[in-house]
């Protein structure tokens, strides 16, 4: 039946003015300044669970992508000197990778990052046991730490930031460890080009916590070469001796005229070889336990800059030794020998078992709380 009456064409002229002035107020909302987005892909499946990969964008053309998959963080896109896009941690492009096994790219390590000297530690008269995954002794949470768990997710987009939220229940004895933890990580990124992580965790026992990020970072561009040349400043005077086999001795020793000083800023590589291993060590930040800049790194080939601010007392400098390029990465690039480095802000090693460091047990009705925010720019 054909319309043609005069009421139905005023009505359809409405109609048509009505829609151009809802798409003029959803520009003029735009101009204002536009969301910045979040998007989510599915990444695979583990134990029948799907795993999902979120991207957070902000509106300086920065991409950071994280699966639910071990909180790992698969890329941080951002700009360089010359506006090129560049992929600044180490990781890999499918699930399959990280399942094959792999050394903690990215991932959030717990329930205790780091090293525990011989898995065991002694708590409210009981002794306890845990996985012995690293020679003798237990490091990040054992077999199956918190980077090989799966999380639930949620998206959270804003007009400055957009966040992805998740959460972990850790039941008792997992991996040796007493007590249910409950486990929240937000990765927020806003529009000053940072990725924020905040950490909470509660437990209905006593139990050692200690969360980290494992970020492998080249500020080249993952697989571009090594990162020896790297400039980094780390505001600590002390750091952590430790044993041959990595386990803190429980001495503090001053970083005044050694290699491990970096108080100024020192290419990683300038007394690298005076090091034995190469860098893997925990240093005493000067934070005073407050929410500070405690690390800056910067590649001079690109241009860019990585700041990290953070509350804990420590950071494990390592400059990726055990890197053998065994692990093909994104783009079908292999990762070498310091071809990464991580800033895994933290309590020290081996805490559990050093009374005279910052106690890292977290009891009932206690909340553990932190952050580190990551800021890359150029």
């Amino acid at each position: 039946m054909k319309i043609t009456s005069p009421l139905y064409v005023v009505f359809i002229i409405a109609f048509i003015n009505t829609s151009c002035n809802y798409r003029e107020k959803l520009t003029e909302k735009k101009d204002r300044g536009p969301l910045m987005e979040i998007s989510r892909e599915h990444f695979g499946t583990v134990d029948g669970e799907p795993v999902y990969l979120y991207t957070l964008k902000n509106k300086n053309g920065m991409e950071v992508s994280i699966t639910n998959y071990g909180g790992i963080v698969t890329s941080i896109g951002v700009p360089d000197k010359n506006g090129k896009l560049r992929d600044v941690v180490l990781g890999f492009d499918t699930l399959d990778k990280y399942l094959a096994g792999h050394p903690y790219f990215g991932c959030i390590a717990g329930r205790y990052a780091n090293r525990i000297a011989r898995g065991q530690f002694n708590l409210k008269g009981e002794k306890y046991q845990l996985a012995t995954n690293n020679g003798p002794h237990h490091l990040h949470g054992g077999n199956k730490g918190f980077d090989k768990r799966v999380w639930d997710a949620k998206e959270h987009a804003g007009q400055d930031s957009v966040s992805l939220v998740l959460n972990l229940t850790s039941p008792d004895g997992e991996e040796g460890y007493p007590g249910n933890l409950e486990v929240r990580a937000t990765y927020t990124l806003d529009n000053d080009d940072a990725l924020t992580i905040s950490y909470r965790a509660v437990t209905d026992q006593a139990t050692p916590v200690n969360l980290t990020n494992h970020s492998y970072f080249n500020l080249k561009g993952a697989g571009n070469g090594d990162v020896l040349g790297h400039m980094l400043w780390i505001d600590a005077d002390k750091y952590t001796v430790v044993d041959e086999t990595l386990i803190p001795t429980g001495a503090l020793r001053d970083v005044e005229g050694t290699p491990m000083d970096f108080r100024t800023p020192t290419a990683i590589g300038a007394r690298i070889e005076q090091v034995e291993g190469g860098y893997d060590h925990n240093y005493v930040l000067n934070t005073g336990g407050s929410m500070k800049k405690i690390a800056e790194a910067s590649a001079p080939e690109s241009g860019i800059k990585l700041e990290v601010y953070t509350s804990q007392p420590g950071v494990q400098f390592y400059s990726g030794n055990f890197l053998d390029g065994s692990d093909t990465g994104k783009g079908g690039k292999p990762y070498y020998k310091h071809y990464g480095f991580c800033l895994e802000t933290q309590h020290f090693p081996d805490s559990p078992n050093q009374p005279d460091f910052p106690s890292t047990i977290l009891e009932p009705g206690d909340v553990y709380e932190h952050q580190t925010r990551y800021r890359i720019s150029k």
